[in-house]
């Protein structure tokens, strides 16, 4: 794994993880249960990046555990892919009440953690789950509705790859050709296919 040095000493996700969950910067942190880091493999090619934690997620402490959860891993294995080889985290690390939106400040407060986990993990994709951290990682590119199922460029040689959060999905449960359902069955053979197309890269 690919090491970020700091002044006083090397961070990696382990030494990452309770600067994390002992955060205190922003008002998310007063009424969380636990703050919720991520998890995964911590040298995977992709990475899955939600809003936030929800309620499940916030009495476990682990990311996409709840229905969106359930959801999210119906997707995979639709295509077989093991979840614990990829990453799968949120933009904010704490659960907003009643499940709102993150605020502006409550990203930014987060941002250098995501940051952090996407420098360690080094992935060559970035798939956000819908409108929240497409907007957050690359602001002004489009609702997600029009940028799902595309491949973006992003900063050092990543690729963005916008999807719709599983809990859209939940609200929206038609598999008609044109639905949420349908376009991320898509979206999801698009990810499978680049997986195996990019396989071994970071062994070479």
């Amino acid at each position: 794994m690919d090491e970020v040095r700091t002044s006083h000493h090397t961070l990696t996700l382990v030494t990452l993880e309770p600067r994390v969950t002992q955060c205190d910067l922003c008002p998310l942190s007063k009424t969380r249960r636990h703050a919720v880091f991520g998890e995964g493999d911590a040298d995977a090619e992709v990475m899955f990046v939600g809003e936030g934690p929800g309620e499940a997620e916030d009495r476990t402490g682990r990311p996409f555990v709840g229905a969106a959860g359930q959801k999210l891993d119906e997707v995979f294995a639709s295509v077989g892919i093991v979840r614990e080889t990829i990453y799968i985290t949120n933009v904010v690390k704490c659960r907003p009440p009643e499940n709102r939106v993150p605020t502006k400040k409550e990203m930014q407060a987060c941002w250098p953690f995501l940051e952090a986990q996407i420098a360690l993990i080094n992935p060559s994709l970035i798939v956000p789950l819908g409108n929240t951290p497409v907007q957050w990682l690359s602001p002004g590119v489009g609702g997600i509705t029009g940028i799902r199922g595309t491949f973006l460029d992003w900063r050092g040689g990543i690729q963005l790859f916008p999807m719709f959060h599983p809990s859209y999905l939940l609200r929206n449960p038609s598999r008609a050709k044109g639905s949420p359902k349908y376009l991320t069955w898509l979206d999801i053979q698009k990810v499978r296919t680049w997986l195996d197309e990019h396989a071994g890269r970071k062994d070479a």
